[in-house]
């Protein structure tokens, strides 16, 4: 059915939601591989140097070490059950966009991704990365509330 799952997961409790209904229907579609994402910020380059407090490279670092421990929980399921999971970091503003290119670089067919649920005035305010993700994707989205 399916021959590659990608998994966005940014840190939170939320999002590792995914992880468990991702990793059992990777194993059901005869062990497909994994691709778990994240995507950070880019550096908040500013004329004033004293406007960022850390440099670059620092800023970088950080993000990479944060970045590692968000798809660690999905690289910890996978060897569990024996799934192959590669992971992919971007750095772009636009979270939903970086993930439909990691997407489709890694020829993913399908997204498995967690959302708050949120309804109404809320959701419309706030906005969703899962919601923009929808909106733009070609790939089937399985959204795990």
């Amino acid at each position: 059915m399916y021959k590659k799952i990608l998994v966005p997961l940014d840190g939170s409790a939320i999002a590792a939601k995914a992880i468990a209904p991702a990793v059992e229907l990777a194993r059901q579609c005869g062990n497909i591989p994994v691709v778990g994402a994240t995507v950070t910020d880019p550096y908040p380059y500013a004329g004033l140097a004293d406007a960022v407090p850390i440099t670059a490279d620092e800023y970088r670092a950080t993000t990479t070490r944060s970045a590692d421990s968000a798809l660690q929980p999905l690289v910890d399921a996978c060897a569990a059950v024996g799934l192959s999971c590669e992971c992919a970091v971007s750095e772009d503003p636009h979270p939903w966009k970086a993930l439909l290119e990691i997407a489709e670089a890694k020829g993913c067919d399908l997204v498995v991704m967690a959302s708050h649920g949120r309804r109404g005035v809320q959701a419309v305010l706030l906005g969703s990365e899962t919601q923009k993700l929808l909106t733009h994707s070609t790939l089937p989205v399985l959204v795990v509330r």
